[in-house]
């Protein structure tokens, strides 16, 4: 830690001498140009401080609205070799120890208000080349200038006409006497190429070395935020990082709560309670308490749930906050789902409407197509249900609850496991060999959708017609009796369409066919919803499932009893709860 930063210090402290030898260089004895304000619009008036700027070489301001007088400080830049004032407003008097300035060789303060007399010391100045001097209100007399090239025409006191003698001028020279002067003095705005160069450069270098230091010290504060636990299955330290996820402290989510007060608790589940929360900056949350954080089905649970959902980021995926860890506490904090859960709100007031069952559906498939096709490595959720989907402010479907999740490489079909799961919502190849895939979310999406139709559990609109043990077989009778809407649940009161109804029920038999092979992807699923390709999915089904009964010397029914059989074996099923 003390390493990266000693790094970080190192690279800005490079930054910083690069900066600091630019602007020594800049300001060093050899001079300074004072460029790069003309044309700008600037206002306002000359300070007398630029007198204070020893070192300045050229002074470049024409093009703006500068008024004021021009300050007399300016003489004592004994440096300065150009002043280009022009096209400003400055009024007042020439300075008149102007003389005082012997490097001083290019001089233009035409196009303003100046007005008096032409200080007479101008012509002692014999090193200046050009001074225009016009467009002002200067009066007489003028004094001989000395300047190779000079113009005061347009002082109406001086030149009325415009074409006295004394107005302008250009002074032959040799050859040699040209070409010097000709180098000191270069006309305004046009800085020597090397030191463009240099400046440049030494700009550029500076720029990039912060760069690098300011990526160092982001990348070095990410690897701060990352958080490490491991799991403590079998002994094996295995590292899952957490990412920038918030790390909450105890007794913040205490106060959040209410110190997990009853009357805060919006769910329950096999390995913990979820409550409603307020966090100090009023973010309204749902906080999942596991029962014993140091269990080790606990701790397992907690790695599970925080690896999956750090994996999984999708509008239709619940998202995590954040956790907390203490040495007997595992907490996750959730965005609170004001509409809880498709199972809580088939039983509320007002009714899901049929539009809103369908979106429901739509998402939640989406959802899972996630986790299967989109994730690498993907996802089997494992217990997919209504009390698992939970409804966000419009009634947006969110896949939640990842406590049984299992990642699966993409090169792998399925993954064995103890059975975990809900009654009712259990594939039956799951239950038999304790082999998962996608499959088996699909068989429980499909009866996910019976329960969005029905608006009943699983477990119970098939009970409600004395059917139990024979659930799909029951869907399936009446599918091709045509009387689905003995299926509707009864408080939409014939506000369905018609053929959605027997296309979402005919989804919901493709999804929960009796072998794994048989199911569509959730891709397909999506489209199927959507509309695209259930037809010809359908028939294939149907021609398909007649080779299936003759090679199968058990009925339908039989195959799917044990799904909804109260034994022994799924009385021990795990029921999770998310936020709710």
């Amino acid at each position: 830690m003390e390493i990266k930063k000693e790094l970080v210090t190192f690279f800005f402290f490079i930054a910083f001498f690069f900066s600091c030898h630019f602007t020594a260089a800049m300001l060093s004895p050899k001079g300074v140009n004072f460029e790069g304000a003309p044309s700008q619009n600037l206002s306002g008036t000359l300070s007398p401080s630029i007198g204070n700027l020893t070192f300045l070489q050229s002074v470049l301001l024409q093009n703006n609205n500068i008024s004021g007088s021009i300050p007399s400080e300016i003489v004592r830049l004994q440096k300065l070799d150009t002043i280009d004032l022009s096209n400003n407003n400055f009024t007042g008097q020439f300075p008149i120890d102007l003389f005082r300035m012997r490097s001083l060789q290019y001089l233009r303060l035409d196009n303003n208000s100046l007005s008096g007399t032409i200080p007479p010391s101008l012509a002692n100045m014999t090193q200046l080349t050009f001074i225009d001097l016009s467009y002002n209100n200067f009066s007489g007399p003028v004094p001989r200038l000395p300047a190779k090239t000079f113009n005061i025409v347009g002082n109406p006191l001086i030149c009325a006409t415009g074409k006295e003698q004394v107005c302008f001028g250009t002074i032959p020279t040799t050859l040699t006497s040209t070409s010097n002067n000709s180098q000191n003095s270069q006309p305004p705005g046009r800085p020597r190429s090397h030191k463009i160069a240099m400046a440049f450069a030494s700009s550029l270098g500076c720029i990039c070395l912060l760069i690098i230091g300011f990526g160092f010290l982001l990348w070095w504060r990410y690897r701060q935020n990352q958080q490490i636990f491991f799991d403590v299955n079998d002994q094996h330290r295995e590292e899952v990082c957490l990412g920038n996820l918030q790390r909450f402290q105890f007794r913040e989510l205490q106060i959040a709560t209410n110190n997990f007060s009853d009357k805060n608790l919006i769910g329950k589940g096999g390995f913990g309670n979820v409550f409603k929360g307020c966090l100090r900056d009023g973010s309204v949350v749902a906080v999942k308490r596991l029962k014993d954080g140091n269990a080790i089905g606990g701790e397992i649970q907690f790695q599970t749930e925080v690896e999956m959902i750090s994996l999984a980021v999708h509008r239709n995926l619940l998202r995590l906050y954040g956790f907390c860890i203490t040495a007997s506490e595992r907490l996750l904090v959730y965005p609170y789902m004001s509409n809880g859960s498709v199972a809580s709100r088939l039983k509320a007031k007002p009714v899901l409407d049929w539009y809103t069952r369908k979106r429901i559906a739509v998402g939640a498939a989406r959802g899972l197509l996630y986790l299967h096709e989109q994730c690498d490595p993907k996802i089997i959720h494992r217990d997919v249900k209504a009390a698992n989907i939970l409804l966000d402010d419009y009634c947006d479907a969110v896949v939640g609850d990842f406590g049984l999740a299992k990642l699966l490489d993409h090169h792998e079909s399925h993954v064995t496991t103890a059975v975990r799961g809900t009654v009712g919502h259990i594939a039956p190849e799951y239950l038999s060999t304790g082999q998962s895939s996608e499959k088996t979310d699909v068989f429980g999406f499909g009866i996910l959708l019976l329960e969005l139709i029905s608006g009943q559990r699983a477990l119970d609109f098939g009970k409600a017609a004395n059917q139990k043990g024979a659930m799909l077989d029951w869907v399936k009778k009446l599918q091709q009796e045509k009387k689905l809407e003995m299926l509707v649940d009864k408080s939409l009161k014939n506000n369905y369409d018609q053929i959605e109804l027997e296309d979402f029920i005919q989804v919901a038999l493709l999804c929960t066919q009796y072998l794994p092979s048989d199911r569509p992807k959730m891709s397909e699923v999506v489209r199927m919803l959507e509309g695209d390709g259930l037809a010809e999915r359908w028939e294939a089904s149907q021609g398909g499932e007649s080779i299936h009964c003759k090679a199968n010397d058990f009925s339908s029914s039989e195959r799917y009893s044990d799904l909804t059989d109260d034994s022994t074996l799924l009385a021990q099923a795990m029921e999770l709860s998310g936020p709710r």
